[in-house]
């Protein structure tokens, strides 16, 4: 059995539509109306022990909420889930101490005092042998390099070094999987790189089990071989990072430059020209004729460099989400799931 098996997990909400204007604020006393939003819609989903696997959606997709479910903060509507061999939403403390939950926006450490007497209190709570504890706060405060910071009143550091604070609260005790939702978010480039090179130094030497939301492409590249996107609560693509680039992109970027600045005046001809930067041109080409394209530059002009790329993957990810939102749910329904290609959001205790 998987590590992480979902079978046609659901959740939905009852929200009051509240009226504008005190008249309807007060007919409202009397009778309400309610709509009913479904937050997660029967997600199907096996992650395998030692995967790090990115979780993409747009806002409202149902990304956090379903971190919650299987962090037994909230219950399901409808559907099963299993972590760990363990029903998330009986809160059991066997398997309480055996997973993390890091929010980026949310923090688990006190925030006027230092952060170590936070990863004290993470003992006690965790029960953690006064030995096994001093050594993985070592390992880790080591790894991060924040042994200078763990005397500082958790306020006064960085959003950087809070974050790094929080990794280290969450893994004192080890646990087997760890839920990341926006790890990074709101951090700078550096501190954005030094938190991707720790997670996947860490995942990798104690081989944990990681499900990562993340608005960031940079974080999905750097981390995570498989991509999981979910829209409108349901998952629309379960594969590789490459497998959705090839299934979701059309075209492919080619960048040319002409020796002897001698710049064709028929571009247009070779594709959707995006940028002229003399002698050098970038165009859009549908990747289906791009060697068709190419052959007939290379006949008709003299080169000094080219280069063929996919486009951006946050371009390729925003088409993806364009594509989910106007699909129809059914469609969507019928799409396969658990790793192969297709199309179709606790605190620990």
């Amino acid at each position: 059995m998987s590590l992480i098996q979902l079978d046609g997990l659901a959740k939905s909400y009852t929200i009051y539509q509240k009226q504008e204007g005190l008249k309807a604020s007060l007919a409202g006393l009397f009778s309400r109306e309610y709509r009913t939003v479904e937050a997660v819609r029967g997600i199907d989903l096996q992650v395998e022990q030692g995967e790090f696997v990115a979780f993409l959606g747009p806002n409202g997709a149902g990304k956090t909420t379903t971190l919650k479910l299987l962090s037994g903060v909230i219950t399901p509507t409808a559907g099963t889930a299993k972590v760990l061999g363990f029903v998330p939403w009986r809160r059991e403390n066997a398997y309480r101490r055996r997973f993390a939950l890091v929010m980026g926006q949310k923090n688990q450490l006190w925030w006027d005092l230092p952060a170590q007497e936070s990863f004290r209190l993470h003992q006690q709570i965790y029960r953690i042998d006064a030995q096994s504890f001093a050594a993985t706060r070592d390992e880790l405060v080591d790894l991060l390099d924040v042994r200078g910071l763990l005397t500082q009143p958790v306020r006064e550091l960085s959003l950087g070094e809070r974050m790094k604070m929080e990794l280290i609260a969450a893994l004192l005790h080890s646990p087997e999987v760890l839920f990341l939702d926006e790890p990074t978010i709101g951090l700078d480039v550096v501190a954005q790189h030094n938190i991707q090179k720790f997670l996947k130094h860490y995942q990798e030497f104690r081989k944990i089990t990681i499900l990562l939301t993340s608005h960031y492409m940079k974080d999905i590249a750097a981390l995570c071989r498989r991509v999981v996107v979910i829209a409108k609560g349901q998952i629309v693509y379960d594969g590789s990072l490459s497998g959705i680039i090839d299934q979701f992109s059309s075209h492919k970027v080619l960048t040319l430059q002409f020796a002897n600045d001698t710049m064709p005046s028929d571009l247009a001809r070779y594709g959707d020209v995006l940028e002229i930067a003399e002698p050098k041109v970038t165009l859009k080409v549908d990747r289906n004729v791009i060697a068709d394209v190419l052959s007939a530059v290379l006949a008709n002009h003299t080169l000094e460099d080219v280069s063929v790329e996919d486009p951006p993957l946050e371009e390729v990810i925003a088409e993806v989400f364009s594509q989910s939102q106007s699909s129809s749910p059914s469609a969507a329904a019928g799409a396969g799931q658990g790793g192969q290609e297709t199309i179709s959001d606790v605190s620990s205790a």
